[in-house]
C-alpha cells in the first residue's frame, strides 16, 4: 500500500514522496531516487515489479520527488535530497514502521548520481546502490555534444524554450520534458542547464562530482552498469569503483554484459535477476542490525 507524504514545501513548491511498507515491522528503508537527466521524472517512475522486489525482500521504500532543472539548479536539487534523508530520519520513524537508523539510498542514472552524492553529505546513508549512475559531470561525456543523441532529430532552441517553465518543477513526465534533455545533450549544454554555470570548467564543476570527494567514511557502495550504455558510459562506474577502492571504501561493480541504459526493464532476464539478487544481498549485509 502506498502512502504519499509531503517532505518539503515553501510558498514556491511542494515536494512529495511515496512510502511503501515492508512485510515486517521496524524495517530498514530505501530512499529511491528516480532518473531523468535531472530534467524529468517523478517518484512514480519506479515500476511495480521493483517495488514488490524491494518490499517483499524486507525493505520499506521511500520514493522521492525533487526539484528539476533547468528551472532549479544542482545546489537546490542536492538540498532536496539531503532534506529527504533528514525527514526520513526525524519524521519517518514517527509515521511509519521503519528503522530510521538503517537507510540506504538507491537510484538509477541521474538518480544514481544523486545517490552517489549522498556519500559526500554530512548526514550519510548507511549504504548506496547506483544503477548506471555517474560520479563525474566534468568529463567529456557530460560537457560535450553526445554523438548518440546527435543521431536523433535535432531539437531547435525555440522548441526547447517552450518546455521551460517560469515556475519550479518537482514532477515532469518524459513526454513533456525529454526534449529538454535531448536538446541539452545534442548541444553539449546539459551541464550548464543543471548547474547554472555558463562557462563550465573542471575546476568549477568538481564541487558537483562525488568521485572527487570520497573519504574513508564514504558508505559501502554497489555499482551496476551495462557495457552497451549509450547514455552514461560504463566507464563512469569503473572510475567510481577505482576511486572508492583507493580510499578503502567497501565497493563492488556488477557488470551487465551488453547491458543497455535502464537494463532492469528486462526484469525476467536471468542476468538481470542475478544482478538484482546481488543488490538485495548487498543491502542486507550493510543494513543489518
Amino acid at each position: 500500500m502506498k502512502n504519499t507524504v509531503i517532505y518539503k514545501q515553501d510558498d514556491r513548491f511542494t515536494i512529495k514522496a511515496d512510502f511503501y511498507a515492508a512485510n515486517h515491522e521496524k524495517a530498514p528503508v530505501i530512499i529511491y531516487i528516480h532518473g531523468g537527466g535531472l530534467l524529468w521524472g517523478t517518484r512514480e517512475d519506479i515500476n511495480e515489479e521493483m517495488i514488490k522486489f524491494y518490499t517483499h525482500n524486507g525493505f520499506a521504500l521511500f520514493s522521492i520527488d525533487y526539484r528539476l532543472a533547468p528551472e532549479s539548479k544542482l545546489p537546490d536539487i542536492l538540498e532536496d535530497v539531503q532534506d529527504a534523508l533528514l525527514w526520513l530520519e526525524i519524521e519517518g520513524g514517527k509515521q511509519f514502521s521503519i528503522d530510521p537508523k538503517r537507510i540506504a539510498v538507491v537510484g538509477g542514472s541521474a538518480g544514481g548520481y544523486l545517490a552517489l552524492c549522498t556519500g559526500t553529505f554530512k548526514n550519510k546513508p548507511r549504504t548506496i546502490v547506483s544503477f548506471y549512475g555517474y560520479g563525474d559531470i566534468s568529463a567529456n561525456w557530460a560537457t560535450k555534444p553526445s554523438s548518440f543523441y546527435l543521431q536523433k532529430d535535432i531539437v531547435p532552441k525555440e522548441l526547447y524554450k517552450k518546455f521551460v517553465s517560469d515556475e519550479m518543477i518537482t514532477e515532469g513526465s518524459i513526454e513533456t520534458r525529454f526534449l529538454l534533455y535531448l536538446y541539452a545533450r545534442q548541444q553539449g549544454e546539459w551541464v550548464q542547464e543543471i548547474t547554472g554555470i555558463h562557462s563550465p570548467t573542471k575546476e568549477n564543476l568538481i564541487q558537483f562530482c562525488p568521485i572527487y570527494h570520497i573519504t574513508k567514511d564514504y558508505p559501502p557502495t554497489l555499482l551496476l552498469h551495462g557495457t552497451k550504455d549509450t547514455d552514461v558510459p560504463y566507464e563512469q562506474s569503473v572510475f567510481m569503483r577505482a576511486s572508492l577502492i583507493k580510499e578503502e571504501v567497501k565497493t563492488r561493480l556488477i557488470t551487465i554484459p551488453n547491458g543497455e541504459h535502464v537494463f532492469e526493464k528486462d526484469f525476467d532476464n536471468p542476468i538481470v535477476q542475478d544482478a538484482l539478487n546481488q543488490v538485495i544481498e548487498f543491502l542486507q549485509i550493510h543494513l543489518s542490525e
